[in-house]
């Protein structure tokens, strides 16, 4: 397809899609420092955020935003969940009417609690907003490790048509229409990723985390499903792959904040020393405001909500999770 792409966002996962995507259309990506944008460009690499890897040759950058913008036929949001609004405003004065808008992020809007297609349904009505989601840890990605991932819009048509655009001979990209399940599971996964990390952190062992994450899958379906998401979103890969292999790999910037707690550490000398958000520290307070609104009992959540917001500490969480009386496994707890 001879269409033209623009991604806005220079982190790891932003530059990750942009260089497989470099590979099948002609493709920018906006950096806000121009140091980065300088990187892509004379060394195909991007040091800050995927040291010692090498990207697409094609692959182009600027921090110019508005020359990202004005010819792109597809913007891709690479921005972290908060700056997803502004950084909206800001490219909407340079978008064609139409262009679709496609989100990496995994989070919610903190004031709104929005997800980020509606965010673009909001700022940029009439351009077809979608996600690209699933368990897609970047470096391993730029390094040639075979992933899959899903591609949801609400548009079966369009969604098709966008599809080759994101994949690669080792990057699968699936297709769904259950936009708001995707989104969901995406967002949800990193609360429980946190959880995980606390038991690994604290030394809890394998069967732990095997039940967290089992029992948090449970949590992030029963909420996801009353928000309107389709059960079986929630089983794929936008669900139960994201959750896995965020829960177990040393890549994930959520695992690692829950391990750091595990460890003893407060949540703000470990965001001191990240230069990447960790999305599962807001959602968690956002999550556990849904939980409330749709009345839906999430009692991982709700303990790492307690270590993220109110001083509690992972032991109290997981004493505190030992303490609910488990009935049957169909319901919550």
């Amino acid at each position: 397809m001879n269409l033209r792409a623009a991604v806005l966002g220079a982190g790891s996962w932003g530059t990750t899609v942009a260089s497989i995507m470099s590979a099948n259309t002609p493709t920018v990506i906006w950096a806000r420092d121009p140091a980065t944008a300088d990187d892509i460009n004379t060394n195909k690499a991007n040091g800050r955020y995927l040291p010692g890897l090498t990207l697409h040759p094609a692959l182009e950058a600027t921090s110019d935003l508005a020359s990202a913008v004005r010819n792109a036929d597809l913007l891709v949001m690479g921005v972290p969940s908060k700056a997803m609004r502004s950084t909206l405003d800001a490219a909407r004065a340079h978008c064609r009417a139409w262009v679709p808008v496609i989100s990496l992020a995994k989070g919610f809007e903190p004031k709104t609690r929005y997800r980020m297609t509606q965010v673009i349904e909001e700022v940029m009505p009439g351009h077809p907003p979608g996600v690209l989601t699933g368990p897609n840890l970047a470096r391993e990605i730029v390094q040639g490790f075979a992933a899959a991932s899903v591609l949801a819009m609400d548009d079966e048509v369009i969604v098709r048509k966008l599809k080759p655009l994101f994949q690669s001979n080792l990057f699968r990209v699936y297709t769904n229409t259950d936009m708001v399940g995707a989104e969901l599971g995406g967002a949800l996964k990193n609360v429980i990723a946190i959880a995980a990390g606390m038991g690994d952190g604290a030394g809890a062992g394998e069967n732990t985390r095997s039940a967290v994450i089992t029992r948090g899958l449970a949590e992030i379906s029963r909420l996801g499903v009353a928000m309107g998401g389709e059960p079986a979103t929630f089983a794929g890969l936008a669900g139960l792959g994201d959750l896995m292999a965020t829960c177990t790999s040393s890549l994930s910037r959520n695992h690692h904040v829950g391990e750091q707690l595990g460890k003893g550490r407060t949540v703000d000398q470990i965001i001191d020393d990240m230069n990447q958000v960790a999305e599962g520290i807001n959602s968690s307070k956002i999550v556990m405001e849904l939980a409330d609104e749709y009345g839906v009992e999430m009692p991982i959540a709700h303990e790492v909500y307690k270590v993220c917001h109110e001083g509690s500490s992972a032991r109290r969480a997981f004493r505190g999770l030992l303490r609910s009386e488990a009935g049957s496994e169909a319901e919550p707890g």
